[in-house]
């Protein structure tokens, strides 16, 4: 009987690059960048890693189509090295690799990294048919903001939600990722905004505007990961920092096969989040759960998700976001770090930087962004549309918690 990987691999390391623009740097320099830190703070050095996962999610831009690259950067001693890509949750699917391997037993001690180079291709989004350079993201008819609008109409119509009342509630939500960046020395925005910026910049695909969209980024994030025993051993009288659950989920495609689904949810995120709070034994989320990073691509998706992942009750998530639960100073704040709105979105790093924010938060590290009160953090990660689409949720915590 599968028990799952609670409390058996603890995180031993980790790092991030500075996300931004990062026209100084290749692919290899932003891995070197988060590998150094990765591996200062775990106290071990390369030799000692047994085996790798590297997620990269768009190949042509980064590294190519092998795992070579991470190996060859960070001058690996010839180990076992394995590429993965799943969408925007690649650095998730590079974390549960990693983790997996060290909670079969198979090795003691792994990496885990995920990098994207986004920004060289010269398109301010994620690179599509004659803009960029990858020709198979090419949706005739479909883009990533009217998708997303979408969302925000039907959500509003299932719970009656006047369009000015969910609009305001989203414009909360830019605003509040926009001054947590702001406290985020590695961000890739780091500029306050208010309201009224929100509310009257420019339509890009109503009801969503240009404050409701988050960019790309260049950047890479890492994990270094291992039993708890040998993390005891490596670090005596620190914290330990264990994996309570990694859970994903892939739509088969019923959402866009005229089912029951009426598109003001994402169905795979309510899944792998029961999967999740199962494995973790977490059974009220709301109040068990102390800080979470989603995968707010658009703010209404940030909306949509506190209800999918059982934050707020249903058709309350703009009420609980209005009275300010999920800012820094509230009962569960939510993008401590900016989020992919401002920490940025390199997509092959993204699910791993989540993870990174929930490690420095519970170590105490997080500087002036630092939560009073954090036992367990979530980490959710939502790859393409809201009708098909991979998610994933991750949950970490201090051991025993």
């Amino acid at each position: 009987m599968a028990s799952g990987i609670r409390d058996k691999v603890a995180i031993v390391g980790m790092g991030c690059s500075r996300f931004g623009e990062r026209w100084d740097a290749s692919p290899e320099d932003l891995m070197v960048e988060a590998f150094n830190e990765a591996l200062s703070d775990a106290s071990i050095g390369p030799r000692q890693i047994e085996a790798a996962w590297l997620g990269v999610c768009l190949e042509e831009n980064n590294v190519g189509k092998t795992a070579g690259p991470l190996a060859q950067a960070l001058r690996l001693p010839g180990i076992a090295v394995t590429r993965v890509e799943n969408a925007c949750a690649t650095g998730t699917e590079a974390l549960r690799g990693a983790a997996y391997a060290v909670a079969s037993g198979a090795y003691d001690i792994v990496l885990a990294l995920g990098v994207e180079k986004l920004k060289d291709t010269g398109y301010g989004g994620l690179p599509v048919r004659t803009r960029g350079v990858n020709n198979d993201l090419w949706l005739p008819n479909s883009t990533a903001p009217g998708a997303f609008a979408q969302l925000a109409s039907a959500y509003a119509a299932r719970h009656g939600i006047d369009m000015r009342d969910l609009k305001r509630a989203m414009a909360h939500v830019s605003v509040k990722s926009h001054d947590n960046g702001a406290r985020n020395p590695k961000a890739h925005l780091r500029n306050r905004i208010t309201e009224d910026d929100v509310l009257r910049a420019a339509t890009i695909a109503a009801p969503l505007g240009l404050y409701d969209c988050s960019g790309v980024s260049d950047g890479s994030a890492c994990a270094i990961v291992t039993t708890p025993d040998i993390a005891r051993a490596l670090k005596p009288g620190q914290e330990l920092v264990t994996v309570k659950a990694l859970e994903i989920s892939v739509s088969n495609g019923e959402e866009a096969s005229f089912q029951q689904w009426d598109g003001a949810s994402i169905a795979t995120a309510r899944r792998s989040a029961a999967r999740a709070y199962d494995a973790a034994g977490v059974t009220d989320p709301g109040a068990q759960i102390h800080m979470a990073e989603v995968h707010d691509c658009f703010s209404i998706t940030e909306v949509v998700l506190m209800e999918d992942l059982g934050f707020s009750a249903p058709g309350r998530a703009t009420h609980d976001i209005l009275d300010g639960v999920f800012d820094h100073a509230g009962r569960l704040p939510v993008q401590p770090d900016g989020g992919l709105k401002c920490f940025g979105h390199p997509v092959g790093a993204s699910g791993l930087r989540m993870v990174y924010e929930i490690y420095l938060q519970l170590l105490g590290r997080a500087g002036e962004r630092q939560l009073s009160r954090i036992d367990l953090g979530l980490a959710q990660n939502l790859g393409g549309h809201p009708h098909q689409n991979v998610c994933s949720v991750s949950i970490v915590g201090r051991h025993g918690a």
